[in-house]
């Protein structure tokens, strides 16, 4: 820590007559991955990293350097390539240096994991199916390991696991194919993570899926009630309105609930909260990549938008407080404001029942991709596993469907919330960087939405 120390005197020396905000971010990573297709094993890889981030801030401006080392001597030419960018004076008299002293060690060597059980799942599922014509999965782990140096020189580390387990399963029957996918994601090591999953379930999972749909007709087009399972996962609320609620898009004016807070956003039945703080989560961070700790935030309280998510470059923009939310793929990347574990609290009603009040509508258990515009709000949805709903009953799966929409429309159309709570680890991608999140909801109702499928007269943008 005596190189800390050092490191936060050169600053302190640099920035004495400006007024400007600095901090340093370390990190060492390594990881295994491997990915298994048409019965084999394709391809098995490892990786390390190490690299130095150096930021400043002055007025609105952020500039920031990096370089692939974690020692002394790289830690200064970031800061000073950073300070030059940012069109402050480097003094002639300031010391340079060549010190190779690492600031933040390597840690433990990560030990990569067994990758056999990928062929008793290939065969199990094939065997378990003769319309099965491919299974692929992938399966890695990684650690990362950071030390933040803030500009009142406070010093904060931390130590993240990430393991995952995907399985895609594809089926075909004469001309038709389909395919299913499950995946598995939390932040902890390995062994705990095995602990927790069972990759052959997972595989079943997508493989029933596949058989499901395959059969399944085309769904109806049209406007109808939407039942959203909490299996579905929150994927929708992340996506049309989770990134509107990041403080940075706010204030680029490119979100929907820009000058909304304190006003209704939402139904009174939502209650949506992000939570970096849920031991094991996907999102889940001890502090975030700024050294704020996690928190839990209430985004929206009984349809009322409560406060935002904030990094340091936002909060100190907007006056706002900070919400532990800075993030960043790499020591590459400046932090941004990123969602961790955002989900709809559940309400009272059982699902059965919220079916039970629907005469013709459509049941979504599993959402696809899409597409959303933060600045409006609208998006599109894939819907991967269906149902019909038809006098208060689930009756036949279908296949197809796609949903369109506003995201704060939506929020507002929610009539009933249910007392199940699910929850669904995914990859968050902004601005170029990518970060582990985890999207969650119990069952809603919605009470209209447009559902595109056969015969659908509505275009999709």
């Amino acid at each position: 820590m005596n190189k800390c120390n050092s490191l936060s005197a050169l600053a302190d020396k640099l920035f004495q007559k400006e007024e400007v905000f600095h901090d340093f971010y370390f990190e060492t990573s390594s990881g295994h991955n491997a990915h298994y297709e048409d019965g084999k094993i394709e391809e098995i890889s490892s990786s390390s990293s190490r690299g130095i981030g150096a930021r400043i801030i002055s007025s609105d401006t952020s500039t920031y350097a990096y370089a692939p080392s974690t020692d002394f001597s790289s830690a200064v030419e970031c800061l000073l390539q950073a300070t030059n960018c940012a069109g402050i004076d480097i003094p002639d008299c300031f010391p340079h240096t060549s010190e190779t002293d690492q600031i933040l060690d390597d840690p433990e060597k990560l030990e990569p994991p067994d990758y056999s059980f990928m062929h008793k799942i290939d065969r199990y599922i094939r065997d378990y199916s003769e319309l099965v014509t491919q299974v692929s999965m992938r399966h890695d782990c990684s650690r990362k390991k950071i030390l933040m140096l803030k500009d009142n020189g406070g010093i904060v580390e931390d130590q993240r696991f990430y393991s995952t387990f995907i399985v895609q399963v594809i089926v075909q029957k004469g001309n038709k194919i389909q395919t299913g996918l499950e995946s598995r994601a939390l932040s902890l090591p390995l062994r705990k993570f095995q602990e927790k999953i069972d990759p052959r379930q997972a595989a079943v999972m997508a493989l029933n899926r596949a058989l499901l749909m395959i059969d399944a007709p085309e769904c109806p087009a049209g406007e109808m009630p939407i039942i959203l399972s909490g299996e579905a996962g929150g994927t929708m609320i992340h996506e049309a309105c989770g990134h509107g609620l990041e403080a940075d898009i706010i204030q680029k004016d490119f979100s929907v609930y820009r000058e909304k807070l304190g006003t209704k956003v939402a139904s009174e039945h939502i209650t949506l909260l992000d939570d970096g703080t849920l031991y094991g989560y996907y999102g889940s961070l001890n502090v975030d990549d700024e050294g704020t700790p996690s928190q839990r935030t209430v985004l929206i309280e009984k349809g009322i938008l409560k406060n935002v998510l904030t990094d340091y470059f936002s909060s100190r923009k907007g006056n706002l407080p900070l919400s532990g939310n800075a993030r960043r793929s790499s020591y590459r990347n400046i932090p941004l404001p990123r969602m961790t574990n955002t989900f709809i609290l559940p309400g009272n009603s059982l699902p059965e029942n919220m079916i039970r009040s629907v005469s013709k509508g459509l049941l979504v258990k599993k959402m696809g991709g899409g597409e959303v515009n933060p600045t409006s709000g609208d998006f599109v949805f894939q819907v991967t596993e269906g149902y019909l709903i038809e006098n208060g009953r689930i009756t036949t799966p279908v296949r197809g469907a796609i949903l369109t929409g506003n995201g704060p429309q939506v929020l507002e159309d929610i009539i009933d919330v249910g007392n199940d709570l699910s929850f669904m680890p995914g990859i968050c991608g902004k601005s170029g960087q990518s970060v582990p999140v985890t999207d969650g909801q119990p069952s809603l109702y919605i009470k209209n939405m447009i559902v595109g499928g056969k015969e659908t007269g509505h275009e999709v943008i």
